[in-house]
Order: C-alpha cells, then sequence, then structure tokens
C-alpha cells in the first residue's frame, strides 16, 4: 500500500468524499502530489496501520467526523505531521471538532474548521514549503 505522494489524505467514511473532493482541488491547483484513502480507525485499525507506516507522505490530512478518532490514530502512528478536518454531523461538526483539537501531549494534530478542507490542503502546502528549505 506505499504511496510515492507528498500528501496523504485518509478519509474515514465514502461519506466525506465531498471534504476530500475539496482538498485534492486545491493540492491538484498547486502540483503537489497526494494519494487518497477511505480507512477507518475503528472499521480498518489493521489496514490503516499499514497504510501509514508504509506511507512515504510528508504531511497526512485525516478527514473524520463523529468521534473523530482518524486524525488521532494516525498521529499515534508517525512523528510526521498531521492535519484533521473535521466534519459536520449530528453535533454541527462540534463533537468532531473537539476530538480533533483535544489530543493528548505527545500526540499532536493540528485542526482547521469544521469541512474546511481546503484550508488543510494550504496548511499542508505550507508545510511543505518549509520542510523544502
Amino acid at each position: 500500500m506505499q504511496n510515492m505522494a507528498d500528501v496523504a489524505i485518509i478519509s474515514g467514511s465514502t461519506s466525506d468524499s465531498k471534504i476530500t473532493d475539496k482538498v485534492r482541488k486545491v493540492l491538484t491547483e498547486h502540483g503537489i502530489s497526494y494519494d487518497a484513502q477511505v480507512l477507518s480507525a475503528h472499521r480498518d485499525p489493521d489496514k490503516l496501520d499499514a497504510y501509514v507506516k508504509s506511507s512515504d507522505a510528508k504531511v497526512f490530512i485525516a478527514i473524520a467526523g463523529l468521534s473523530a478518532a482518524l486524525p488521532g490514530a494516525i498521529a499515534a502512528r508517525t512523528d510526521r505531521p498531521v492535519i484533521g478536518v473535521p466534519v459536520s454531523g449530528t453535533l454541527n461538526g462540534l463533537d468532531a471538532l473537539l476530538a480533533i483539537a483535544q489530543m493528548p501531549k505527545g500526540v499532536p494534530v493540528a485542526c482547521v474548521g469544521v469541512d474546511n478542507g481546503e484550508n488543510a490542503a494550504h496548511l499542508a502546502i505550507r508545510i511543505l514549503k518549509v520542510a523544502r528549505n
């Protein structure tokens, strides 16, 4: 499952595709390579683990709603930057936003606004620029 991309976009469900499309659009406009996968922290933990460990991506963007465990699960498996995108749901995304923003010390996850895949992509681009300097 190894990819040769600067950014790995991982969504927890196919229902997050509208947000994934926003991320893809910005990265494509800026000529940034990416790989997109649907891997749930709850339903596919072994596949998620294998993907993160085999990926050569420099930045991970994790798109998740409800309990939004995906960004933290990725951050627990890598020391590379992880950007969480909370997805609106039953509590208008507040549950996902808080889950992503309240990670324990030592497991950092950057968090953008609810459904704001564009800002996740822009942040990833900035991280990549810093890494290249």
